[in-house]
């Protein structure tokens, strides 16, 4: 398995010092070019765990192994993408680009690396342009290429199209299921989206709350393009939503039986 998280548990101490489980015996297995969604409700840990996985933070208990070596912290062998472009304003598309890897290679080499992933999405004619004279979706699509420059086994995505249109969310999922199939990267995507999480997986984790556990985890066996299966997807939606709903009302229950007994 290229990524094998085992036994995770991630815990915080609340304002009174009790200890709250946020992710609690997380085990999940990652084929190499597996493109795989963990999908739940706000609170389910799915960003910690992804966190975690990217030696952001470190985990209470278990471990994380890439390619069979234990991860401790951050590496070059995984690239993140969060939900805010988080690009660098004084610098134009092609210097945010560059940044991470400008030391480790010559200046023309480091400037035909970005602009090949600026093709990839598009944006080869908006290297001189700065941030804010991009929309939300292109900035977007500059911390993709960004993360793909630096040339990573595992791309991490943190709800990456949580914050765009639509539109813009929907021409960025066909660009991203075209930058996997050429590079064949490793992608863990983190999405409260289930139509999202169907069009774009592999495979669909399915966490609940309080504490984060792994629910379910669903093969997707739908052919891409996808589009054109959309009766299909709408069943694997409504199967996942009810699945889903039937676990929240659960949780609910189970706090206002808590409250009425305090």
């Amino acid at each position: 398995m290229f990524i094998s998280i085992n036994n995770v548990h991630k815990q915080y101490a609340d304002k009174d010092n009790h200890q709250i489980d946020i992710l609690k015996g997380i085990d999940l297995g990652v084929n190499k070019g597996e493109f795989v969604s963990i999908l739940g409700p706000s609170g389910c840990g799915k960003s910690t765990l992804l966190s975690i996985v990217a030696g952001l933070t470190p985990a209470t208990s278990g471990e994380i192994l890439i390619d069979g070596k234990q991860v401790e912290k951050p590496g070059k062998d995984r690239g993140m993408v969060f939900q805010q472009a988080a690009l660098f304003p004084w610098l134009n598309v092609l210097e945010n680009v560059i940044f991470p890897f400008k030391r480790e290679l010559p200046k023309k080499q480091a400037e035909a690396q970005a602009k090949k992933y600026l093709q990839m999405v598009q944006l080869g004619n908006y290297t001189g342009h700065y941030p804010h004279e991009l929309s939300g979706g292109m900035q977007q699509r500059v911390a993709i290429a960004r993360a793909l420059a630096m040339n990573p086994d595992i791309l991490l995505m943190d709800e990456p199209f949580g914050a765009l249109d639509e539109q813009t969310r929907t021409r960025l999922h066909d660009q991203l299921e075209t930058i996997w199939t050429e590079t064949k990267k490793t992608i863990l995507f983190v999405t409260h989206s289930i139509s999202e999480s169907i069009k774009l997986s592999d495979r669909i984790i399915v966490m609940g709350t309080k504490p984060g556990i792994i629910l379910q985890d669903i093969k997707v066996d739908i052919p891409r393009p996808r589009h054109q299966h959309k009766k299909a997807m709408v069943e694997l939606e409504e199967y996942i939503m009810g699945f889903l709903k039937k676990e929240i009302d659960k949780v609910v229950r189970e706090e206002l039986a808590h409250e009425s007994n305090h």
